[in-house]
């Protein structure tokens, strides 16, 4: 190649420290001379100068680039294609992998042309640094939008994702209009308000967490969404659809069994369907379904024994039978193994007929370790003070309203004086829900 290679090499020295191999190539004569040898695979002595450089490129690109990448390297390095490029653009880039020792490396061609007009400067550049921080970059973007999306306390997918899914469907009703099949299953634990105020919110974020895995674990087909405190949505489509009150059904009954057992969350939930001829959009479904999950609120609230049920003689009047006093006293000396340091009793809610620990009986004077109707007696040793307070305690607990809430009040010990107690009640249902025994534990501070 007879050429003045002044103006080459003032271009090659300026850029010989973003690249790793040059080559300077005539763009009629297709001659070359290789300016700076390949630091990519430098154990390797490639042809330093010579004639038909696009057939010296494909024995290269056969040799070393990825098979994967092969075709489309071929097809761009054309040498066509590439006049054209650099004619409009006065550069042209190319990204491929090639594998070296065993290693697959991400680089780059970049194609200049020179101010002569007639040569080209084709340029390889390793890009696998470049790579790996787009791909971490890309990473760390998906990873933050999923975060952006997710629940932090269950994992489950959060309001943000619950917003987007809602367009996404307004969307489709739009376009599908009659086609598109789609429910919602509105779901809220109830009492969590109470839990965090009695029981502490390491409490409440178990219950919420406990809501979460029962919903997905019935709705195993469908998005679940925490848009709230205390409140899920599911949106249900294909299998869950077809099947679904049957599924919330299932909902429904372990939210009883849990309410009955008092060993998890109680979960009001609704259900609604879109509806082509009355819903103009995704939030008119979303309002029904709402509407459906608070009635099924009330009906939650409503199986639980009211205030005048309770207050009156919710038990038999015949006085108690050899089996349930047989009863009472297994249960009663299993609290008082587990309960340790502490007064304990158990009433027999069905015949009003308790059992005492001895030392609270000697302690506070009453009667015997086994009475009828001992709640009146008690009362009586309660300060005046308090009694409105105890008394609302006691009707919420045996209502299902509290659970083990810690109430201080005053009582009178037999010389007169009043000392201070901590009060922790609860209450252990029948097979049909209703209150069965109802017991405590009385710690003095």
């Amino acid at each position: 190649m007879n050429v003045d290679l002044t103006g080459f090499y003032q271009i090659a020295i300026s850029l010989a420290s973003h690249f790793d191999s040059m080559y300077y190539v005539d763009i009629k004569s297709d001659d070359f001379i290789q300016f700076m040898p390949s630091k990519l695979v430098s154990n390797i002595q490639f042809q330093e100068s010579g004639k038909d450089f696009y057939n010296l490129i494909k024995k290269l690109a056969e040799r070393f680039v990825h098979p994967d990448d092969l075709d489309n390297l071929l097809s761009l390095i054309d040498k066509e294609k590439v006049l054209l490029a650099v004619s409009q653009k006065k550069s042209y880039s190319i990204c491929f992998r090639i594998n070296l020792d065993g290693k697959v490396l991400h680089v780059r061609i970049v194609i200049l042309m020179c101010e002569d007009k007639q040569h080209l400067l084709f340029c390889l550049e390793n890009i696998e640094a470049e790579f790996q921080e787009k791909a971490e970059q890309k990473k760390n973007l998906q990873s933050a939008e999923r975060m952006a999306r997710r629940d932090e306390l269950t994992g489950i997918k959060n309001k943000n994702a619950f917003t987007e899914q809602s367009l996404i469907l307004d969307n489709r009703i739009k376009k599908e209009g009659n086609s598109i099949k789609f429910g919602i299953v509105m779901c809220d634990v109830n009492d969590l308000k109470l839990i965090n105020d009695t029981r502490g919110h390491s409490f409440g974020d178990e219950a919420i967490q406990r809501t979460s895995r029962i919903i997905c674990d019935i709705f195993k087909h469908s998005p679940v969404f925490r848009i709230g405190g205390d409140e899920f949505v599911v949106i249900i489509t294909e299998h869950d659809y077809e099947h679904r009150e049957i599924l919330l059904e299932n909902l429904k009954e372990e939210s009883f069994q849990n309410k009955k057992s008092r060993t998890g969350p109680v979960i009001a939930c609704g259900l609604a369907v879109f509806e082509a001829e009355k819903d103009k959009d995704f939030s008119e479904v979303f309002k029904r379904a709402d509407r459906q999950m608070y009635e099924n609120k009330k009906e939650i609230k409503n199986k639980g024994a009211d205030e005048k049920t309770l207050k009156k003689a919710i038990f038999n009047s015949s006085p108690i039978t050899v089996e349930r006093k047989r009863k009472l006293d297994g249960l009663f000396g299993s609290f008082l193994t587990m309960a340790g340091d502490g007064y304990v009793f158990l009433d027999d809610m069905k015949y009003d007929f308790s059992r005492w620990a001895i030392s609270l009986v000697n302690d506070f004077g009453m009667e015997n370790e086994y009475m009828y109707a001992a709640e009146k007696k008690w009362e009586a040793l309660v300060h005046p003070e308090d009694l409105p307070a105890y008394r609302d305690v006691i009707l919420k607990i045996l209502s299902g309203k509290e659970e083990l809430h810690p109430l201080v009040y005053r009582v009178r010990r037999p010389d007169g004086k009043y000392i201070q107690v901590t009060f922790r009640g609860f209450v252990l249902n029948d097979d049909d829900g209703s209150p069965d025994y109802f017991g405590g534990i009385i710690i003095p501070t």
